[in-house]
């Protein structure tokens, strides 16, 4: 396997204080998905009830789509398809060049940083403003999101005040958040007036209403639709559900599984256009209906984007989101990654202790672990395998596969702890950068047994 994620992972925890507070941080939230979860008796019931409505959705995806279209129609809003990044972004800067937008505000959508959405709108002359608040922070520090739920979790706030100073005008040196929180509302306060247009993603589109729900902390969404007349709501088209009692399901799993909490503070209908508005739905494919055709790896179409997966991954929470390769890190992003490019996203499987944690918290019972190690045995096959293990693997079979050859190594292995220290830990030895290595016993079990010093 690679060793791409593994030297980045190191750049990352050379900072280590900030590797130790991403690390607690991170593991704080995982353990209050614990506690609200533990509060609701038929938590086990309610994923076993998103798996299925998932499976069923992706099923009769065709069904569900053309009745979400036929129902928002009727709502008054305007149904567009688009089949890739490209078409997607063309779609919505043609609905903005239409109505002469310059000053476009959008809350977080994952699909939007999928697509390239901003660059491509900044580079035809459209301001895109970020209204949530993580999003917007690494916008003005020409970062990407490192956490899809908690996008600036790695970012410190005395980082964020020296920001705010370049780009709000703030005190020097006053890094209390309330009061950079008060500077970064009032300096969004005017782009939330000046937009022309508002965007939002979607957590789940309901079938049989036709309408989009937006979940948000912040209330950002809301707030970027209340002024503009014209607004565009865009979803990748596995965010169907059938109906309202399926959504009521994944609302009660999605804020306990993501930040621990019973819900998130706005959960937002978008249903029609506002009186003498503009509501403009784009639902996306990209790449999505091929991995409905892989059977073994359908159910990443599961996801609810929560981030749980990343809050519990060892790897994650040590190595930080920088690390990956793919736009979205983590167990779901590796995954993600590979069913998108896997000779260009190969680098990332190697960042998984397949521990199965991320597994056994997903609300949507997706099975990460397990589709990861799936794609570590294609890496041969990809052509794209590590030499170096394969070297390695290849020897150790040679060795173990002779009894007497191993006996001998195995007997002959404690010569290694007279070895200079150098010839031990260099370079060569990634393993030995961080920790000792056990020194080699002078007797194996097999030879204490056979002289009965067992007990």
């Amino acid at each position: 396997m690679s060793t791409k994620h593994s030297k980045a992972a190191g750049k990352f925890l050379e900072n280590k204080g900030l590797a130790a507070w991403h690390d607690e941080t991170l593991w704080m939230v995982r353990a209050k998905r614990d506690k609200v979860s533990k509060e609701v008796p038929e938590w086990e019931h309610l994923r076993d009830m998103a798996s299925a409505i998932k499976m069923y959705s992706n099923s009769h995806l065709e069904q569900l789509l053309m009745e979400f279209e036929k129902n928002a129609l009727a709502n008054g809003a305007h149904v567009y398809w688009a089949k890739d990044a490209d078409e997607y972004c063309s779609i919505v800067y043609n609905i903005l060049n239409g109505h002469q937008v310059k000053h476009f505000i959008k809350s977080k959508s994952m699909l939007a940083e999928e697509c390239g959405l901003n660059e491509f709108l900044e580079n035809k002359g459209i301001e895109v403003v970020e209204s949530d608040l993580g999003e917007r922070i690494l916008q003005l520090m020409h970062k990407r999101p490192s956490h899809i739920v908690l996008p600036a979790i790695h970012v410190k706030k005395e980082e964020i005040g020296e920001l705010f100073v370049r780009e709000m005008g703030t005190e020097p040196g006053n890094n209390d958040q309330t009061y950079l929180t008060h500077a970064a509302r009032k300096n969004l306060r005017r782009k939330f007036i000046e937009a022309e247009a508002a965007m939002t993603g979607a957590n789940f589109a309901v079938a049989s209403t036709g309408e989009c729900v937006v979940c948000t902390n912040e209330g950002n969404a809301d707030m970027g639709t209340s002024q503009p007349k014209l607004q565009i709501t865009a979803f990748g088209m596995e965010k169907i559900v059938p109906d309202r009692d399926a959504l009521g399901v994944f609302t009660r799993l999605l804020a306990r599984s993501g930040t621990g909490q019973p819900i998130t503070t706005y959960t937002s209908h978008y249903r029609k256009p506002r009186k003498g508005g503009e509501l403009h739905i784009i639902i996306v494919d990209n790449g999505r209906s091929r991995i409905l055709a892989d059977k073994e790896h359908i159910k990443a179409l599961n996801c609810l984007r929560c981030g749980a997966c990343m809050n519990t991954c060892p790897v994650y929470r040590r190595s930080g989101g920088y690390s990956y390769t793919y736009f979205i890190p983590g167990p779901i992003g590796i995954n993600l990654g590979m069913l998108k490019s896997p000779l260009h996203y190969y680098d990332n499987v190697s960042a998984c202790s397949l521990c199965h944690s991320c597994q056994n918290v997903c609300p949507a019972k997706v099975d990460l672990a397990d589709q990861i190690y799936h794609w570590r045995q294609q890496l041969h096959t990809l052509g794209v395998a590590s030499s170096s293990k394969k070297l390695m693997s290849g020897g150790m079979k040679f060795l173990m596969s002779r009894p007497a050859l191993f006996n001998f190594a195995l007997k002959n292995a404690p010569i290694v702890n007279s070895l200079p220290r150098g010839m031990i830990y260099n370079d060569l030895n990634d393993w030995g950068k961080e920790r000792e290595i056990p020194e080699f016993a002078k007797e194996s079990f097999n030879e204490m047994w056979k002289k009965n010093k067992v007990k």
